[in-house]
């Protein structure tokens, strides 16, 4: 049986409703990160706005305005904060940019992109730029690099004439070089998923959002288990349950570990922001391939489990794609909620169906906001 200990205690406000004032001065006294974004506030004794996250001291209540946008504060007079910068694209955002440049760098480049070309094309230090980039993407440049060209490896391994044919067309100079650098890409090996993963180290958080609590766990690979409920218990279980021989801990504040799970919980607010986190999840050849086309499908769309089934060229394996859908243990990472049936009703969802219609909604109502930007 897993071992467990304790749940982490839960911080902050609910992101479910914003609108709401007293939420928004709940979060304004929190700090709440997760509300930049929703709404900005005003100090009508300073004429200055901030974003909730502003670090700034305290305002007193009966000073502070609430608005919807930026361009409602600045109409009514106020000025941006030079601390928190609410005019500027978040930290966060401006280092993802930064990072999703690099990955399409590093995809295109003929030859491996050095450290410093990259953190000078980011405009950044070496360093800190690698720290940047681990943090988004849970890998340094270095291991991005070599995971793309074992990905390279297995989809030219099918036209190549032979194994050292496909390994010189990634980019390795001798088989040795590929070889030497399989075992960290493989994650967490077959033998020790069908153990129940025991004695494996599985860090876990459980957060609140907008579909309820999510449960985010992960090895020190990658994220390995994404599960939506309605109570810790339940959450816990179930991750019992999938990792029965599992040494199962509750995360600790600060670890890189957090950076995954605020990285998570911004695509659950946002299912169509884009994440590149690292996956520890093993599965039958076929799913693998289910899952990767579900990867693909954008937000706001859905295909049927025939259509899924055609895009993997399996026309005649529908069944076999909903179960490989239903064997999904990372929700939103790997959307199948996206899948639909062929007349468009939502069929089965392991995490419900009311969350699955929630989730779709959500998707084409942020479709439609940014086609209205454009």
């Amino acid at each position: 049986m897993a071992k467990t200990v304790s749940k982490p205690e839960e911080k902050g406000v609910s992101v479910v409703d914003f609108q709401n004032e007293e939420n928004r001065w709940q979060a304004l006294k929190n700090n709440e990160k997760l509300a930049d974004g929703h709404f900005y506030f005003a100090v009508s004794s300073t004429g200055i706005f901030c974003k909730p996250s502003c670090s700034a001291r305290l305002p007193n209540r009966e000073n502070v305005h609430f608005f919807n946008s930026i361009e409602e504060t600045i109409k009514a007079g106020y000025k941006p904060c030079k601390r928190c910068r609410p005019t500027e694209k978040p930290l966060g955002e401006r280092h993802a940019t930064a990072v999703k440049q690099a990955c399409r760098t590093i995809e295109t480049s003929e030859k491996e992109p050095s450290l410093a070309d990259l953190a000078k094309e980011a405009g950044m230090s070496p360093q800190y730029f690698n720290r940047i980039f681990k943090k988004v993407i849970g890998l340094t440049p270095k291991q991005y690099a070599i995971g793309l060209r074992h990905k390279t490896v297995q989809q030219d391994l099918g036209s190549a004439n032979t194994v050292t044919e496909a390994l010189y067309a990634a980019g390795y100079g001798s088989a040795s070089r590929f070889y030497d650098g399989a075992k960290p890409r493989l994650g967490m090996a077959a033998t020790k998923y069908r153990g129940g993963a025991r004695n494996v180290p599985i860090r876990y958080a459980i957060k609140e959002t907008w579909l309820g609590l999510v449960l985010v766990a992960a090895t020190e690979k990658g994220v390995c288990a994404i599960l939506f409920g309605d109570t810790h218990e339940q959450l816990l279980e179930d991750l019992s349950c999938r990792f029965s021989g599992a040494i199962i801990e509750a995360s600790e504040s600060g670890s890189d570990f957090e950076g995954w799970v605020e990285t998570l919980l911004s695509q659950v607010e946002k299912p169509s922001a884009a994440t590149h986190l690292p996956l520890d999840i093993q599965g039958t050849a076929f799913q693998e391939r289910v899952w990767r086309a579900l990867q693909t499908i954008p937000a706001g769309k859905t295909l049927s489990y025939s259509e899924l089934a055609s895009k993997i060229g399996k026309p005649g394996a529908s069944r076999a794609v909903a179960s490989a859908c239903a064997a999904n243990s990372l929700a939103i990472a790997i959307p199948c909620h996206r899948i639909i049936r062929a007349d468009g009703g939502l069929s089965g969802y392991r995490w419900g169906v009311g969350r699955k219609k929630r989730l779709l909604d959500r998707e084409k109502i942020l479709e439609i906001q940014e086609k209205a930007k454009q």
